[in-house]
């Protein structure tokens, strides 16, 4: 389904369902509409739409999904993979700072039984207690791939998120065996 115009029309409706502003501080608010990044405190932003649209677009997310939400912030993105995962669905979101998970709370209905928050594990990166997740978005730069990640995905599932400041989508098929990859030494 991803990149077909079903999936493109299901984030269009997410988009207009879930609406940026109400993830802003008021004095932000007004800026919903810009193409850019919006702070949100604490050193955290609200990314640009057009950045989480190309993600959930490249994520793929598909009715009854179990989602990891990484740096869930404002709970913006959080709120539109609930709309995409729908009612069978779930998504776990994760912050790294109280503050920011507070907004998160602050911003999404209560109750909503189909999203989980949490505040992250100290030197755990996610959430591996309620993995296997079969999509896991990740909304801050990691400067290598987060194999941690990767593994609490099950068999078919993606990941999409920035490395070193470019987007990737991986995709894990299992576990197989191989020799070392290695350089030829001179």
């Amino acid at each position: 389904m991803r990149g077909s115009a079903t999936a493109e029309r299901r984030i269009d409706e997410a988009f207009a369902a879930v609406p940026r502003e109400r993830f802003l501080p008021a004095d932000q608010q007004r800026y919903a509409g810009a193409d850019r990044a919006l702070p949100l405190g604490h050193g955290v932003t609200c990314s640009q739409p057009t950045t989480v649209r190309r993600m959930l677009t490249l994520l793929g997310v598909e009715p009854g999904d179990r989602v990891l939400d990484v740096g869930c912030g404002s709970g913006w993105s959080t709120a539109l993979l609930a709309r995409l995962t729908g009612p069978a669905g779930l998504v776990v979101g994760v912050e790294l700072l109280p503050e920011v998970l507070a907004l998160a709370w602050a911003h999404l209905p209560d109750p909503h039984p189909t999203i989980r928050l949490h505040l992250a594990e100290p030197g755990v990166l996610g959430r591996p207690a309620d993995a296997p997740y079969d999509r896991v978005l990740v909304s801050a730069d990691a400067v290598a791939l987060p194999n941690e990640l990767v593994r609490q995905l099950r068999p078919g599932g993606v990941l999409v998120g920035p490395v070193a400041g470019e987007m990737l989508r991986v995709e894990r098929h299992g576990r197989y065996s191989f020799v070392p990859l290695r350089t030829l030494d001179r």
